[in-house]
């Protein structure tokens, strides 16, 4: 007979941030507390990383809007990687590219396919550890922190730990918000099952399942893109459903109206009037549905309307947004009107840091659309760009928690730190200036570019207010740093040119915001360019000697340790990826 005694066995992990939820949030959050020294456990309860960005859910990650205004730090840093090695922008590589971002990280536990179950107190302030259950190896795993971060979107964390938090919509005087009901509600943003689909050489078929909706006309279709034409910028995020109930607790009633939905729409568009799709096929059909809104955690400050619209001028920023006020109505696709209303707001707006940590639960902290905002804030604040910055921002400033022995809160007593550390690590904050070394701003800098100068300017992209920022020195040229008396390079830190205004057009399909994966793929399209501007080789040389040299770079920032005093400091880019010259923003130690 065989041994049905249960196995009770809690595999241990201890760390000193735990970071729950693996979308760009928690992926950032996790790799820059790493990238600073911690022992970090990540727990995502999905087999792979990107949360909506993923292949199992394929929602673009949008960013700010407006000239040069692109997320950088680790986004860009994780886009930049996919464009070197998935041109076609296909998802098995995509996903590729986000699981080695996180799994290859020194200093980072994994736990994919484990759900967060069950949250053990200290007291009533404090977090001690977390139970989880891994699904693929049917193990019970506990994981002790010092800081826990709440990437999960759904705030799983909030109810587990007795943390405040909010949901659905506040009413308009609450915070004086002008896109606000007037009286609040438990309603949200819905959530979508997406679709992919694909052009072929020859005409294809579609039968849908019985238990699809019939969309018979285009009364419901009128304000929906849904013709191969308008392909190119509409992935059917328009297929929304859910936000009239609890899109936590009613999640899988939700998938199922989804899924009836989007073989509907596909039934619509093939079979019932003329959409010109006879050679389009569906390729592929979301069944997790991707989520926009659920709880939010409430922090020392809750963003609002007036703050984001006023441009977030805080002393405490660590992130900026920049999408617009983006508030889909609660019934979603049944909605008869738009899809969406904007509302403008400006790009960028700031985000404090003060949104970031738990108001009463004192090492809990948050990243993602989960932060602490009112809803309408959230209709801004709530794409992947913007958390993969959050995210970047609270692993930085966890990190500093645990080497100052202090709280979430206590980082207040640190901002500078905490802002010049996100900096270094090409995080723009906007109306701050990256700070340069005394000892680079004394040395000599010597060359043929005129605009050398811009190098040690801290300014790591054109901006309005300062223009270019950036210096162009000839392949093959040099800038270097001199002094009769030597000093000391600890590091050398280069910010190269990634076109951060960068578009992209191949096979007459333009990508919006230059997506870093493609749903919908027209017949022969050509696979995507890296950015010419970007530098791909160079080298550094200290003293006449070459200490770091390259022919394959695709990184934006580049940090290299040089732990040298010299008397010579010299940058010679030797190629680009088209662009005649070389475009670098900075060249600093």
């Amino acid at each position: 007979m065989a041994n049905t005694t249960s196995n009770k066995k809690i595999h241990e992990y201890t760390a000193d941030i735990c970071v729950v939820g693996g979308g760009f949030a928690g992926m950032c959050a996790a790799i820059s507390a790493a990238r600073h020294g911690r022992r970090v456990v990540i727990i995502h309860d999905r087999p792979v990383f990107g949360g909506n960005a993923s292949s199992e859910v394929r929602m673009w990650p949008m960013g700010a809007h407006g000239k040069n205004r692109r997320e950088t730090g680790l986004f860009e840093e994780i886009i930049l990687n996919n464009m070197h090695r998935n041109p076609t922008r296909n998802y098995p590589i995509w996903d590729s590219v986000l699981f080695e971002a996180v799994r290859m990280q020194e200093g980072i536990t994994s736990l994919l396919n484990c759900t967060v179950m069950d949250a053990e107190m200290k007291d009533e302030k404090t977090v001690g550890a977390v139970y989880g259950w891994q699904m693929t190896t049917y193990r019970n795993v506990r994981v002790c922190a010092d800081i826990f971060i709440d990437c999960s979107g759904d705030s799983i964390l909030a109810e587990l730990t007795g943390a405040e938090y909010r949901f659905g919509r506040e009413a308009r005087g609450e915070f004086n918000e002008a896109a606000a009901p007037v009286e609040a509600d438990r309603k949200t943003m819905g959530n979508s099952c997406l679709l992919q689909v694909r052009e072929t050489p020859v005409n294809i078929k579609y039968t849908p399942p019985t238990w699809a909706r019939v969309l018979p006309d285009e009364e419901q279709m009128a304000t929906r893109p849904h013709a191969p034409d308008q392909f190119r910028d509409n992935n059917f995020w328009w297929m929304e459903l859910g936000g009239t109930q609890d899109t936590i607790e009613d999640a899988e009633e939700i998938r199922d109206e989804l899924l009836k939905l989007s073989f509907g729409v596909w039934d619509h568009i093939k079979n019932r009037g003329d959409h010109n799709a006879d050679k389009w096929e569906l390729e592929w059909a979301g069944f997790l549905p991707g989520k926009r809104e659920s709880r939010r955690y409430v922090g020392d400050h809750i963003l609002t309307q007036s703050d984001v619209q006023s441009g977030g001028k805080f002393d405490d920023i660590i992130a900026f947004g920049g999408w617009q006020i983006d508030d889909h109505p609660p019934a979603g696709f049944d909605h008869k009107g738009e899809p969406t209303t904007y509302y403008d707001c400006p790009s960028p707006f700031g985000i404090p840091y003060r949104c970031l940590y738990s108001k009463n639960i004192d090492n809990l902290m948050f990243a993602g659309r989960n932060i602490s905002v009112t809803h309408v804030a959230m209709a801004a604040s709530r794409v992947m760009g913007t958390c993969a910055m959050l995210g970047q921002a609270a692993g930085t400033a966890a990190a500093l928690a645990v080497e100052k022995n202090t709280s979430p809160r206590g980082v207040n007593e640190y901002m500078d730190e905490l802002q010049r550390r996100l900096m270094n690590d090409d995080c723009w904050l906007p109306g701050l200036n990256r700070r340069v070394s005394d000892e680079c701003r004394n040395a000599n800098l010597i060359g043929n570019a005129v605009d050398r100068e811009n190098l040690r300017n801290g300014i790591d992209r054109p901006t309005d207010e300062n223009g270019d920022n950036g210096c162009n020195i000839a392949l093959g040229d040099y800038v270097e740093y001199t002094s009769s008396k030597p000093f000391y390079v600890g590091e050398v830190h280069l910010v190269f040119d990634s076109d951060l205004d960068r578009e992209t057009l191949k096979g007459g399909i333009q990508e919006i915001c230059d997506c870093p994966t493609v749903c919908n793929r027209p017949l022969n399209m050509e696979p995507y360019t890296f950015p010419s501007t970007m530098t791909k080789g160079f080298k550094i040389i200290a003293d006449g000697e070459t200490v770091f040299e390259t022919s394959d770079n695709h990184r934006r920032l580049v940090k290299h340790k040089i732990d040298k005093t010299v008397t010579s400091l010299a940058l010679v880019p030797t190629e680009t990826y088209g662009s005649e010259c070389a475009h670098v923003f900075s060249f600093d130690f």
